[in-house]
Parts: C-alpha cells; sequence; structure tokens
C-alpha cells in the first residue's frame, strides 16, 4: 500500500502544470486555460470520459454513485443484522458473521458513504455556487475519488475471501477498532481493514484540501465572503475538521498496524495502553460526527428557504454558529470516555464543552423554524426531507444531550440508547440532507424531473422507518440492553422486533427511491425551463440555476457538442 502512495505521488510530482485544467467559463469540460500547452476541443466518450476525466461534475456524479453502492452495502448489512435480532437466540447468521456485519457496517456508512455522498454534492456545485470555472486542483481531484475504490475493496475484502478459505476473514472489531481485541486478532483481514480505512482518510483529507483551495482562490469577482452562500461555508469548515482530524487517525493506525504486525507496544499495557486508543480514536471520531453533520446542515440552510418563500432567517448567525461548531467539536472527545474511570475534573471540563456545543446546534434549530414560520411553504419532496431532518436533528440533539450529563451517561453508555441517539443523527439527518439535496438539483444534472409521487413516497416510509426503529432503539437502551450482542433476553424481544420492522420500512423506501431515481433519469419528463422550480419569481434563485440556465438556453454539453445537453434538454427546445 505504501507502494502505490509513493507511484500516485510520483506521478502528480512529473505533471509539470497539474493545475492547467480548467473548463469553459460557465462550467463546460474539457478546455484548458488560454496559453496552456494542451488542449482538447470535447471529452473523450464512453468509459474512457469517466476513467480519465477531471471535471468536477463528472467526479461529483462518480462520487454519488459510489456513496450509493456503499449505502446499499451498509444497508443489507444492518438488515441481516435485524433479521438475526428477531429472535433472542442466534438462529440465521451466528455471531461471529453478526460481528463482522457490525463492523462493516459502521465503517461503510460513516466512511465510504457518509463522506463520499457530501464530497458528491460539494464537487457538482461548489464551482458553480461561487462563480469557479473548476476545482483549484483538478487532478488532485480525480486522484482523491480514484483512491476510494481500492478502499472498499480492501474494507470489504474479507466478505469475498472467507469463502475461499485462504485464512482471511472479515474484520469483527467492531468500527470504533478499540484494543486490545483489534490488536489480538490474527485475522489479515483486519490488516485489510486498517489499510482501506487509510486510503479513505487519505482521499478526504486531499478532497478538504482542495474545496478550501478552491472556496479561498476561484470564487468568481462577485463573490465576497460577505455573500458566499451556506453551504460553501459548511463545505470549508468541514474541510478544517477533516484536515486537523484525519491525519490524526492515519498516525493511529499506523500505530495499530505496527502493534499488530512488528511487536510494537503503543497500546499494549507497557506501552500506552488501551485508552491511548480510545483518546486518539475520539479526538478524530467526535470532530467526524460534525465533519458528517455540517454539510447536510448547509443543504438544508441553502434548500429550505427556497421552498420557504423566504430568506433564510438570521444568515450571519447560522454561519457563526457553524464555526463554532468546527471549533468546539475538538473539545468533547472525552465524553465518549466517561466510564472509563478518568479523572472527575477532567470529566466536568468535557460535560461543560459538550453541553455547550449544542447552543449552536439549537441556533440552527431556531433559524430553520423561524425561516418557516408565516412562509409560502411548498411542501415538494426537497422540502418534506428537510422538515424530516429538522425534526430527526431535534430529537437526535436532545437525547445527546442527556448523554453529555456524565451522571446520565454512567448509567447509559454502551447500551442501545447511545445507537437509538447516534443513528437518529447519521441516519435521520445525514441521509434526509443528501436526499434534500438529491431531488432539488435532480432537474439539474438529468434535465429530467423525478416521479413526485414517488419522492414523496419515499420520504413517508423513511421518515416513519427512521421513528419506529430508533425509538425503540432508545427504549431498549433504557431497559439495561447492551449494544453489539447478537443475542439477548427475552424481556426485550417486542422491542427489538418493532426495530427490525422498522429498518425494513427504511430499506423498502430507499428501494422505491432506486427506483424512481433510475427510471426518472432514463424516462423523466424533460424540464421546461432553466428553473423549474420558480425560484427567481422570489428572489431566490442562486448561481448554480443560473448557469443551468444558460446552458440549456446556448445547449453546450459538458463534452463540447452543440447540438444538445446533457440531460437531452433539446429536445423540449
Amino acid at each position: 500500500m505504501g507502494l502505490l502512495l509513493v507511484a500516485v505521488a510520483a506521478f502528480i510530482l512529473r505533471i509539470e502544470n497539474w493545475r492547467s485544467y480548467t473548463p469553459l467559463s460557465g462550467g463546460g469540460g474539457g478546455a484548458y486555460r488560454e496559453g496552456a500547452e494542451v488542449t482538447h476541443e470535447e471529452k473523450p466518450g464512453g468509459l474512457t470520459r469517466w476513467l480519465t476525466t477531471v471535471d468536477h461534475k463528472d467526479i461529483g456524479l462518480m462520487y454519488g454513485l459510489y456513496a450509493l453502492v456503499a449505502f446499499v452495502w451498509g444497508g443489507v448489512g444492518i438488515l441481516l443484522m435485524r433479521t438475526e435480532l428477531l429472535t433472542p437466540e442466534s438462529a440465521i447468521v451466528g455471531a461471529n458473521f453478526y460481528n463482522a456485519l457490525l463492523t462493516s457496517h459502521g465503517i461503510t456508512m460513516l466512511f465510504l458513504f457518509g463522506t463520499p455522498i457530501l464530497a458528491a454534492f460539494g464537487n457538482y456545485f461548489i464551482p458553480l455556487l461561487i462563480g469557479a470555472d473548476d476545482m483549484a486542483f483538478p487532478r488532485v481531484n480525480a486522484i482523491a475519488f480514484w483512491l476510494l475504490p481500492p478502499s472498499a475493496l480492501l474494507i470489504w475484502g474479507g466478505f469475498f475471501t472467507a469463502p475461499l478459505n485462504v485464512g482471511i476473514d472479515p474484520s469483527q472489531t467492531s468500527w470504533t477498532m478499540y484494543t486490545p481485541l483489534s490488536v489480538e486478532q490474527t485475522n489479515p483481514g483486519v490488516d485489510l481493514m486498517l489499510l482501506g480505512l487509510h486510503l479513505s482518510g487519505v482521499s478526504a483529507t486531499m478532497g478538504a484540501i482542495n474545496f478550501i483551495a478552491t472556496v479561498f482562490t476561484e470564487r468568481g469577482d462577485d463573490v465576497g465572503w460577505e455573500s458566499l452562500d451556506i453551504f460553501s461555508w459548511t463545505m470549508i469548515t468541514q474541510s478544517g475538521l477533516i484536515l486537523f482530524s484525519f491525519p490524526l487517525l492515519g498516525s493511529a493506525l499506523v500505530m495499530l498496524l505496527l502493534d499488530r504486525n512488528f511487536g510494537t507496544l503503543f497500546f499494549a499495557a507497557e506501552g500506552g495502553g488501551s485508552l491511548l486508543w480510545q483518546h486518539l480514536f475520539w479526538f478524530f471520531g467526535h470532530p467526524e460526527v460534525y465533519i458528517l453533520v455540517l454539510p447536510p446542515m448547509g443543504l438544508v440552510s441553502l434548500i429550505l428557504p427556497r421552498f420557504a418563500g423566504r430568506k433564510l432567517f438570521g444568515f450571519k448567525f447560522v454561519v457563526y454558529s457553524t464555526l463554532a461548531i468546527g471549533v468546539l467539536s475538538f473539545g468533547v472527545w472525552a465524553h465518549h470516555m466517561f466510564s472509563t474511570g478518568i479523572d472527575p475534573r477532567i470529566r466536568g471540563s468535557f460535560m461543560a464543552v459538550s453541553l455547550a456545543i449544542a447552543v449552536p446546534s439549537a441556533v440552527k434549530v431556531f433559524n430553520w423554524i423561524t425561516t418557516m414560520w408565516n412562509g409560502r411553504l411548498r411542501l415538494t419532496a426537497p422540502m418534506l426531507f428537510c422538515v424530516g431532518f429538522v425534526q430527526n436533528f431535534i430529537i437526535g440533539g436532545v437525547t445527546g444531550v442527556f448523554l453529555a450529563s456524565v451522571p446520565v451517561d454512567l448509567v447509559l453508555h454502551d447500551t442501545y440508547y447511545v445507537v437509538g441517539h447516534f443513528h437518529f443523527i447519521v441516519m435521520g439527518v445525514i441521509p434526509f440532507g443528501a436526499f434534500a439535496g438529491i431531488y432539488y438539483w435532480f432537474p439539474m444534472f438529468t434535465g429530467r424531473m423525478y416521479q413526485k409521487t414517488l419522492a414523496k413516497l419515499h420520504f413517508w416510509l423513511t421518515i416513519v422507518g427512521v421513528n419506529v426503529t430508533f425509538f425503540a432503539l432508545l427504549l431498549l437502551g433504557y431497559g439495561g440492553m447492551p449494544r453489539r450482542y447478537a443475542t439477548y433476553l427475552p424481556q426485550f424481544q417486542l422491542l427489538h422486533v418493532v426495530a427490525t420492522v422498522g429498518a425494513f420500512l427504511i430499506g423498502f423506501g430507499q428501494l422505491v427511491f432506486v427506483w424512481n431515481l433510475v427510471t426518472s433519469w432514463l424516462e423523466g419528463p424533460h424540464v421546461e425551463s432553466g428553473d423549474p422550480w420558480n425560484l427567481e419569481d422570489a428572489g431566490l434563485k442562486t448561481k448554480e440555476w443560473t448557469w443551468f440556465e444558460r446552458k440549456r438556453e446556448t445547449a453546450i454539453t459538458d463534452g463540447g457538442d452543440d447540438a444538445a445537453t446533457d440531460g437531452d434538454e433539446s429536445a423540449d427546445d
């Protein structure tokens, strides 16, 4: 793996002018800046286009497809786990395979779905929102994406090699990889998983550098900091968090690999001990929550006002609260460790910061609700997912406030209450923001409109499933049910059955989403204007829709063909 990274670095350094690629003004791809040595009139077609592209829109679409594949993998895994939990005894997949699914599900959803789906929106839309031609480093952008497929193969590899009986099984360390368990498991699948995680961290760090450089240096002349859109604010804050947290995770993973393979003592009792891993992991792990949550907050802050008929209330306070969350997120990691016996004075300080970080989060909720208050609400699919986002975020946030209190946390730590709280955020917030963005911009990247009835069915199945599933988990936690167990006492069965029914509701909702996405992309009705949501009348039209309208009017494709646009919109003209 080290040789691969060295080869990638050498390839980058061989390129003399690796910032030279910049598409045509207005977002069209394929041309270079005037004066560059190499020029192209149009992109290649077919598979070659996707394997060689450095256009931010193409890379954004590939990030999105990759994230949806990971979402399916993680979703199938959790449905298998919930099926196992229908009965108190281990009856379907077995405890070992359950542990492997548990590990794969957590890592997949956080590292292979959560971060890439946000990178998809960032890559496609940030250059359009800020008036840039492309990302600051297009080739680095492409390299960051292409590190992700091998990362997924390494993380999932144990599932493919286990049936071959070659001695490589899927990792069973849980997604937190606590030592000494993760050190003492001799399964090489653990090493593959750690290498895959390291690759995903390199990819995320490269992307973060690119986003920061793009927003700082590539903004249009008419886009100052005071007029920068809220989604771009959340993305550069997220990128800052990535720069300070992912390298630490990478260092911890290297130390864990050295302990496993070379006999070092970083996390042994004679060295730093198992608590050292927890400190290093959670110093990354809690900012990771906000790495995943801040961009969906930006999406909701951008999309919700468009269907409320008014500008975002308290825009500056939303920006300030975003920056405050970014700073405070590095001061709360030890609330995951209240039960480890750390000094009570240290616990008190971390409890105070953990409670304080709820304030900027509450500011955002207040602004979202106030934006809707007395607004002219249009309950389209993007708006429904924004409203569901706010509801789930309130529940996830309030349940988190209780866990920030030391006495309560000591009772509820490592129970299903923690799982319920966490999933109200990672399933009730992050995908809801992503679905709102997908439906809102669907006409832009396809030139077609989705089936609105199916989109609303998708919303209702998902919102009901999320609340049924995770409220049941909260109640299981109050009853004392520990998490990460494949078996349990019979008195917990009813709530587990309820949670499983809710999980299958969520799964069915995602089948509706995929069907709607594919069929509408191929056969949906063409949009009739460059402003499909009628934003201009309310003065809420943003730069990306201006680009889309200009693209339709000029009928220039991403590849430079003058005959039709990406979504064949010219058929309507």
